[in-house]
């Protein structure tokens, strides 16, 4: 499905639900497997917890997960623990070519029994579950912080528990505070200080019900919006709170650049476009938020200002490469922009080009994205259908606030 996307006016004041966070939700989904008195609310609508659940779900010998990384990395983890289940985990072509070597390596330092199915290094994978005694493994810290959370989450579950020491640089921090937070909710023992994690084993928690916050990812997108917009414009966001367990929580503050202000309200956010964006260049290091990249180069193109961002090496192993993405698209319209293997840089610009054709590249992000450019110039979104990987009623929304989309025939 293939949208064209217009704005006649921007609908201000409009107020929206946005659905749980995914990444809470699918480390709350493994957590629920181990203990079944854990009760969850506003669970994310996202493909990739459809994905999930189907998986835990199902007694079939292969689950398929798509493009979803996260799952694959969860449940990697989480089959390798469970005694007499043999799984076959699978995805789509892209996620055969994601690396997951370096999280294999260290289940099977466990003890875990996992072979690789055709290309090494990569999905799918087949994982015969055992129990796992050792109680010690060692991790780089540097790739993905999807592995050290997925070590994490069954850590608890392990007889005598697990420390991880993290070698090198750590990426993606406050991901693996997330899982950290999650388990304390849980009353399970856990600390992470300096480059080591340790988790004492927990056989049985609480009955319990938790409530996962809506998803700042999926709130990037409207922040854009409002740095687009006209002075005064706003929209009220729910569910979200102060002191939330997200790294991309960090919008509120970087979007103050854009002339964005965020006010918590009862379990939700207004955000208002109070005044004239910062003509600087913005200089951020989004290692600890690198989900929020591809809005924020979008949001500074369509302001016509410079930003240097680094700390994105991991986008490199995502849906698609997603500097080279951002590069080619951003180009197309116009853009003066280079990247490395961990940076993005782009030029001020004047000019936005009209009517062009952005490609997806099967990765939700670059659709959404780009989507608010349409308050700027008509913009067209290739397989504008992706965007369910992560927020099914995208589409939907926009129209709510003004931006209008039809089907190319």
């Amino acid at each position: 499905m293939d949208l064209k996307l217009r704005t006649e006016l921007f609908a201000s004041g409009k107020e929206i639900t946005i659905s749980g966070s995914k990444s809470e939700s699918n480390r709350l989904l493994i957590l629920q497997q181990l203990y079944p008195g854990l009760q969850i609310e506003n669970l994310s609508d996202s493909d990739d917890t459809h994905h999930l659940q189907d998986a835990l779900a199902s007694s079939r010998d292969v689950a398929d997960i798509g493009h979803a990384g996260t799952a694959m990395r969860f449940l990697t983890a989480f089959f390798a623990t469970q005694e007499g289940v043999t799984k076959v985990l699978q995805g789509s072509e892209r996620m055969h070519n994601r690396p997951i070597e370096i999280l294999v390596n260290a289940l099977r330092d466990l003890g875990a029994d996992i072979e690789y199915v055709e290309k090494e290094g990569y999905p799918p994978l087949k994982i015969t579950g055992k129990k796992l005694t050792q109680s010690k493994v060692s991790i780089n810290g540097n790739v993905s912080s999807q592995y050290v959370s997925a070590l994490m989450l069954i850590a608890p579950s392990l007889q005598n528990g697990l420390e991880i020491e993290l070698v090198g640089k750590i990426t993606s921090v406050p991901y693996i505070n997330m899982t950290l937070q999650l388990l304390h909710q849980l009353e399970i023992e856990a600390e992470f200080e300096g480059q080591f994690i340790k988790i004492k084993p927990k056989s049985i928690v609480k009955e319990q019900t938790i409530v996962v916050e809506s998803d700042w990812s999926s709130a990037s997108y409207f922040y854009s919006i409002i740095a687009l917009s006209e002075l005064g414009s706003s929209v009220k966001l729910s569910a979200y709170k102060k002191d939330s367990l997200q790294g991309d929580s960090c919008l509120a503050k970087i979007y103050q650049h854009f002339g964005v202000s965020t006010t918590f309200e009862e379990n939700a956010i207004r955000l208002t476009k109070e005044r004239q964006h910062n003509s600087n260049v913005l200089d951020q290091d989004l290692k600890s938020a690198p989900d929020i990249a591809q809005t924020i180069a979008v949001t500074c193109f369509g302001l016509g200002i410079a930003c240097d961002l680094s700390g994105l090496h991991t986008l490199k192993i995502k849906e698609t490469d997603r500097l080279e993405a951002l590069r080619e698209e951003l180009t197309k319209l116009g853009a003066d922009i280079s990247v490395t293997d961990e940076s993005l840089h782009l030029k001020a610009s004047e000019e936005i080009k009209e009517n062009i054709q952005i490609a997806t590249y099967n990765d939700h992000r670059m659709a959404m994205a780009f989507a608010p450019l349409a308050l700027k110039v008509p913009i067209e979104i290739l397989e504008a259908e992706v965007v369910t990987k992560s927020y099914r009623s995208f589409w939907k929304d926009m129209a709510i606030v003004g931006i209008k989309s039809e089907e190319i025939k």
